[in-house]
């Protein structure tokens, strides 16, 4: 059995994290863009900062959404 150290542990879930919300940020940002047309920068820049919790609010939002200030309201 491989033994992994609480640092190693730390980095492994971190990268996990992140990989989890780029997914996230990518499927949103693909499904704005077909449904609304190409985003504004302002948009694509707070996509990038966001949470991945705020990510799937926005994304739940994004299905009744008339519009992309809808979404993010």
């Amino acid at each position: 059995m491989e033994w992994i150290s609480p640092l190693e542990q730390s980095f492994m879930d971190k990268g996990w994290t992140q990989g989890r919300k780029e997914g996230a940020m990518e499927m949103l940002e693909r499904q704005l863009t077909k449904r609304f047309g190409p985003l504004p920068k302002t948009i694509q820049n707070k996509l990038k900062k966001a949470s991945l919790d705020r990510l799937w609010i926005w994304s739940d939002k994004l299905q009744e959404a008339e519009s992309l200030k809808h979404v993010f309201e």
